[in-house]
């Protein structure tokens, strides 16, 4: 009988996959043997490897078989006493200087998946080199060593909650009597803002921080649906801003004090603005290919350099191994401060976002009202099109071929950093002060049948209408 070959495979972070269906002990294992030979050849062993997990279903079990494995062949293991937020375990294995860390998650994946996600010496994601060196381990043997390593028990949350502590100014949040509403979406990241909030006195309200690894009625992401209860907890609970975190609580949303969803890139907005202006700390700027112009426009200001890259916070990361970044983001929310961590952190921007509200003296709404009116309204949609690969192919194909215009607007030029962009002569737009440029991105996913399509322009009705566009184009030749 042929051997069957395990469907273990790693990607930006690491590796997912369905719970009881490809996600199991069995796979795990390879997963674990996989990152413990790279540990043996590419790092110091000794130093250890860092281990975590969510609230997700069977997480600390999974986590624990891979605490086994490592230990089997001789590295130690920290293996954390409770459920951790991921950059918590960044956090840990930077400061235990770990040879690297484990964190068994699936981030803001529905409820019947899981993963697990590699974190390197530095606090951060591992690079590409580091996770196809990972990869080529795969089904690679693993030698057992003569004495089984140790597996300690670590809590990694407390110094990590001490350190975002220190980077804010929590008695400006406390003085501006701002209310927050809070939202774990069942994740990791439950009770730790407001533990923080509750120390400092400062007010807030708190939903769905129950455990609940069935993330009843949504999945752990902070974008819609999926937080129409942190609209309505908003209005409802008369608070200046709701702060959420995904599942494991490195990524970011927002809603404003009327119930508006503050997307990620009005985020990274803000945070940039105030990092330049209020702190003025050095450093560039980045933004992924499917992310705000906005960004452009405030590094521009500021007089700093901005880095355009490729969708995947990898790229932010390398960046910030290399040179000199101040700030860098994605479109999905996840947003890294260099002199943080070079890693996503939810639960830290969500305090700097109250720590910028406190400054400035502005609701969230207010802050965003202010960004529009300096840098020109900036308004974004995405549509996630689930469709089979060979129209998904034939979508691109197309796109490829130049349409010369889309939604009845000029093709202006084509951009293929990370996908297909095109840029659009939009007549709604011509006559708008500091009118955003319309844009129109079409990227197919590699591992599935989807393909993601993103528009930005000067107004909700021309986002919408190209995006309405770009779906009949995309659909052109399906049949029936």
């Amino acid at each position: 009988m042929a051997e069957t070959k395990t469907v273990v495979k790693f990607g930006t972070d690491g590796w997912r996959g369905i719970i009881a269906d490809d996600f199991t002990y069995a796979n795990v294992r390879v997963a674990a043997a996989a990152i413990a030979n790279y540990v043996l050849h590419h790092e110091d062993p000794t130093r250890g490897v860092c281990i975590a997990y969510d609230t997700r279903f069977g997480s600390r079990s999974f986590a624990h078989v891979v605490a086994e494995v490592l230990a089997s062949a001789g590295i130690p293991v920290a293996f954390a006493c409770e459920i951790t937020p991921t950059p918590a375990l960044s956090y840990a294995v930077r400061e235990r200087k770990a040879a690297g860390g484990v964190m068994i998650t699936s981030s803001h994946n529905p409820a019947e998946w899981n993963g697990v996600k590699y974190k390197a010496s530095y606090g951060g994601s591992g690079k590409p080199s580091i996770m196809t060196a990972i990869e080529s381990y795969l089904e690679k043997p693993l030698a057992k060593s003569a004495k089984p390593a140790a597996i300690e028990e670590v809590d990694f949350t407390t110094d990590y909650i001490a350190a975002i502590e220190r980077f804010v100014d929590l008695k400006a949040i406390r003085a501006s009597g701002y209310k927050f509403l809070i939202d774990d979406m069942y994740g990791a990241g439950r009770g730790v803002i407001a533990g923080i909030f509750t120390r400092a006195g400062i007010p807030f309200v708190e939903i769905r921080s129950e455990l609940n690894p069935a993330f009843p009625g949504i999945n752990p992401e902070p974008i819609l649906p999926h937080i129409k209860a942190t609209q309505a907890a908003v209005v409802a609970e008369k608070c200046d801003a709701g702060l959420i975190t995904d599942g494991d609580a490195d990524r970011i949303g927002a809603v404003d004090e009327h119930g508006n969803v503050v997307d990620a890139h009005k985020i990274l907005a803000i945070l940039s603005k105030w990092l330049l202006e209020r702190k003025q700390w050095s450093g560039d700027l980045t933004r992924a290919f499917n992310t705000t112009k906005m960004i452009d426009r405030i590094a521009s200001k500021y007089g700093r350099k901005l880095h355009e890259h490729g969708i995947g916070f990898k790229y932010v990361v390398e960046l910030m191994l290399d040179g000199d970044i101040l700030i860098g983001g994605e479109e999905s929310g996840g947003v890294g401060i260099s002199r943080h961590l070079p890693e996503r952190d939810g639960m830290l921007n969500a305090l700097l976002l109250a720590n910028v509200m406190a400054d400035e003296k502005k609701t969230l709404g207010q802050l965003v009202a202010a960004l529009q009116q300096e840098f020109g309204e900036h308004q974004y949609g995405r549509i996630d099109m689930h469709i089979n690969d060979d129209l998904k192919h034939a979508a691109i194909a197309r796109a490829k071929a130049g349409p010369k215009e889309i939604a009845g607007m000029k093709v202006l030029r084509m951009e293929t950093l990370d996908g297909i962009k095109f840029f659009l002569e939009n007549p709604a737009c011509a006559g708008k002060p500091n009118a955003a440029e319309t844009w129109l991105l079409l990227r197919a996913s590699g591992t599935e049948p989807l393909l993601r399509v993103y528009s930005e322009s000067c107004s909700t009705e021309s986002v919408a209408r190209v995006l309405e566009a770009a779906r009949e184009f995309v659909l052109q030749g399906a049949t029936v």
